[in-house]
C-alpha cells in the first residue's frame, strides 16, 4: 500500500520545539521532492517548507529562521525540525510528494494534481 504516514505532532509551550517526521511505505521517497503544508479550519492551506529529491531546501515566509526541513533517503522519512514555536504554528501539518524539484512550492502556484501523495496529517497545538 502506498502511503505518507505524518507523526510527530502534539501539544507543546509557545517557545518550544517539535519535529515531524513524514514517512513512506510501499514506495521509495528518493526521487520526490517533499512538502509540507499546514492548515486551521476555515483558512486555506499554506506551503511551509519543501526539500527537493537534490537536497535543496525552501522555506515560506512563516518558516524562515525557525524550521528546517531534512531527509534521510535511507530511512525513506523527511523531518520538519520546528523551533521557537508561536501559537500562530498551531495547525494540522501535512507532507506530500511533488515530482521532485519544489517548483510547485517555489513557484507560489499549486495545486492538487501537483502533488501524488499526501498524508493524513498531524496536529500540532502551540498554547501555554
Amino acid at each position: 500500500q502506498v502511503q505518507l504516514v505524518e507523526s510527530g505532532g502534539g501539544l507543546v509551550k509557545p517557545g518550544g520545539s517539535l519535529r515531524l517526521s513524514c514517512t513512506a511505505s510501499g514506495f521509495t521517497l528518493d526521487y520526490y521532492g517533499i512538502v509540507w503544508f499546514r492548515q486551521v479550519p476555515g483558512k486555506g492551506r499554506e506551503g511551509v517548507s519543501c526539500i527537493s529529491n537534490s537536497g535543496i531546501t525552501y522555506y515560506g515566509d512563516s518558516a524562515k529562521g525557525r524550521f528546517t526541513i531534512s531527509r534521510d533517503n535511507a530511512r525513506n522519512t523527511v523531518f520538519l525540525q520546528m523551533n521557537r514555536l508561536e501559537p500562530e504554528d498551531t495547525a494540522v501539518y501535512y507532507c506530500a510528494t511533488d515530482a521532485g524539484d519544489c517548483r510547485p512550492f517555489y513557484s507560489g502556484n499549486y495545486y492538487e494534481a501537483d502533488f501524488s501523495s499526501w498524508g493524513q496529517g498531524t496536529q500540532v497545538t502551540v498554547s501555554s
